[in-house]
């Protein structure tokens, strides 16, 4: 990893508190198996290494973001709505309906819609129309895969890497980064083709490095959406020559972090950006490698991928009341 840890957010203790506590005050109250999951997922430890100087106000927000989005990808990717396109769809069209101003039903949906309102109420709209995009584009990636699974495919490599970009998850975190960070970009900035690549090169990282940590848990329940499942099956490798070959992709991700970055220097003063936006994107430059290590030592840290337990079958069912139509 050639770039240097930032630290963690001396918030974290208290964040944890407050997202267990909104957790309850929204009832999402998770059985027991479900519980002792999100324990070892620590979503305050990524919160925290992710926004080290984050103030505890928006600590406490993303890391509620953070457990919603770990609720939804468990029941995904684990539970009856990831293996039933039908109830997937559904459950997706209400949660992007709710991200949209409709009225909440479930609980995970009053949820969300506390969490979009206190997110966007001081956004301007173009940073709203972004992160409604990234967020509907990466709820959309459970649709295709459950699609997948029924239809029984797996996607191959170069497909899966674009849908990784969405899936993972990192895009619309990259956009709350801006609230962290005190910044607001115009859409010029972000049409920068050296911040998209920037941007990518981040979120390839964060997909690839969950992979080889979620390998184990995945491969236990069958799922198949996973880049080093893809290169052993594509290459008939043995695991550990899957895992070796998806490292070596890993360091080269982290070199396109940094070409993205000289580049973007490049643009910004071959397009004479200056002012606020160009303090901006500077301060995307700087925190992204910390973003990227941060996320590199959570995958090292949380228990939910240093001990990948078997999943139980109860646990597979304990989110499914969130969902049901």
């Amino acid at each position: 990893m050639p770039f240097k840890s930032t630290g963690c957010n001396p918030g974290m203790e208290e964040t944890r508190k407050a997202a267990w506590k909104w957790a309850e005050s929204h009832d999402l109250f998770l059985a027991p198996p479900a519980r002792k999951k999100m324990i070892r997922t620590r979503p305050e430890l990524w919160i925290s290494l992710i926004f080290p100087t984050a103030s505890q106000c928006h600590l406490d927000l993303f890391c509620q973001w953070l457990f919603w989005a770990f609720l939804v990808d468990d029941e995904f990717d684990d539970g009856p709505a990831g293996r039933d396109p039908r109830m997937c769809e559904e459950a997706i069209a209400r949660l992007v309906a709710v991200l949209d101003g409709a009225a909440p039903r479930g609980p995970m949906e009053h949820a969300l819609e506390g969490l979009r309102e206190r997110t966007c109420r001081d956004r301007s709209p173009r940073w709203v129309r972004q992160f409604r995009r990234d967020t509907v584009a990466w709820l959309w990636t459970y649709y295709a895969e459950a699609v997948e699974r029924a239809a029984g495919q797996v996607p191959s490599r170069a497909d899966f890497v674009k849908h990784r970009r969405d899936s993972v998850a990192m895009q619309p975190f990259l956009d709350l980064h801006e609230i962290a960070a005190g910044i607001d970009l115009p859409d010029s900035a972000r049409s920068l083709p050296a911040y998209i690549a920037l941007r990518n090169a981040v979120t390839d990282h964060s997909g690839l490095c969950n992979d080889i940590c979620s390998f184990e848990k995945e491969a236990a329940l069958g799922y198949e959406h996973n880049a080093v499942r893809l290169i052993q099956r594509d290459r008939g490798s043995t695991l550990q020559e899957a895992v070796d070959e998806a490292g070596i992709q890993l360091a080269r991700i982290a070199e396109r972090v940094r070409r993205a970055e000289r580049e973007l220097t490049e643009e910004i003063a071959a397009a004479g950006i200056g002012g606020h936006t160009r303090a901006a994107l500077e301060r995307c430059v700087h925190d992204y490698r910390g973003l990227v290590r941060g996320d590199f030592d959570y995958h090292a840290r949380a228990e939910r991928y240093t001990r990948p337990d078997l999943v139980e079958p109860d646990e597979r069912d304990s989110l499914s009341q969130y969902f049901a139509a």
